[in-house]
């Protein structure tokens, strides 16, 4: 049985289906009640993540709590680490192992190219310390934790990722927006892939240790890679003609700095803009011998995407 605290977001929601399609006896824990088609076979609880004694009341048991919370972008400096200790207290309370989702924050700028389980952390950003601080409070916490690692989402239902707020989102009109150089490699996750992983490693966690931090390596593309994938899949998709010229943009990261200072969330979007500058990997000794994970191929993965953002095809 698994917990999903904060079900109803994208990661959530993916997460939670993926145990739901494995078996698993799924509860959600939700501010608001999900819409009806957004239900499934997830049981919802409709209580207060601060407050893990009534989580725990509400749900009863768990064996797996699945921290799927995230503040707005804005928001992190106040809420990110409250939410994350509130977590570590509904893990304790319900006596259940407790997994998140991580990132490359923690490693600071400039980040190291290739990143393996051992590779050290130095945060240089207030979003690398947040980061760094929730995963020494999960160090410290008397619960099994588990974090599984991994590089910018995309793909799933819903929206709030690079591919459907920037890269993709002019797709029809011909155009594709990459938000750094187009030569340097970057790490991205598809996130029903993701999820399966989530699932496989809470088969086998009586295996692992008190406290891990595993690597989901996902898709390492360069940004030439990666747009090649998105203009196949438009035209397959038709949602560009097969013989339109597709042009591409970049980010105008100096305005956004300024635009930061009137609207919060660009601003901390553009301290964030060393990740397309300094290219980065994840690596894993650690995942294949723990999970069978086969990666959905990019033109499948980015294809399904685009048909979460535009729907139906054609």
């Amino acid at each position: 049985r698994v917990l999903v605290l904060g079900a109803n977001g994208r990661v959530g929601r993916t997460i939670a289906d993926a145990f739901s399609h494995a078996g698993w006896a799924v509860v959600g824990q939700v501010r608001r009640p999900p819409s009806s088609g957004e239900r499934g076979s997830v049981e919802h609880v409709q209580v207060a993540v601060e407050d893990a004694a009534a989580i725990a009341r509400a749900v009863g048991s768990a064996d797996v709590v699945v921290n799927a919370l995230n503040p707005a972008y804005d928001r992190w400096d106040t809420e990110a680490v409250p939410l994350a200790r509130a977590a570590i207290a509904v893990a304790v309370a319900l006596r259940a192992t407790l997994m998140l989702p991580g990132n490359v924050y923690n490693y600071g700028s400039p980040i190291p190219a290739a990143i393996d389980e051992g590779t050290p952390q130095h945060a240089t950003n207030a979003k690398g310390r947040i980061r760094a601080q929730i995963e020494a409070d999960m160090a410290a916490a008397d619960s099994q934790t588990i974090i599984v690692r991994a590089g910018d989402f995309f793909g799933g239902p819903g929206a709030g990722t690079w591919l459907d707020l920037s890269i993709a989102k002019d797709i029809r009109a011909g155009k594709v927006t990459y938000p750094g150089p187009r030569n340097l490699k970057h790490a991205w996750a598809y996130l029903p892939d993701l999820s399966q992983a989530f699932v496989q490693l809470a088969a086998v966690r009586h295996t692992l240790g008190r406290h891990e931090a595993i690597h989901f390596p996902g898709h390492t593309l360069t940004g030439d890679q990666l747009v090649d994938a998105v203009v196949r899949a438009a035209r397959k998709r038709g949602l560009i003609n097969g013989d339109k010229r597709v042009t591409i943009g970049s980010i105008p990261w100096p305005l956004l700095r300024v635009i930061g200072l009137f609207k919060p969330i660009m601003g901390e979007i553009a301290k964030m803009s060393y990740l397309w500058r300094e290219e980065h990997e994840l690596v894993s000794s650690r995942i294949q011998k723990l999970v069978d994970l086969t990666p959905t191929p990019i033109d499948d993965a980015i294809e399904a995407t685009l048909g979460e953002i535009f729907g139906a095809k054609g």
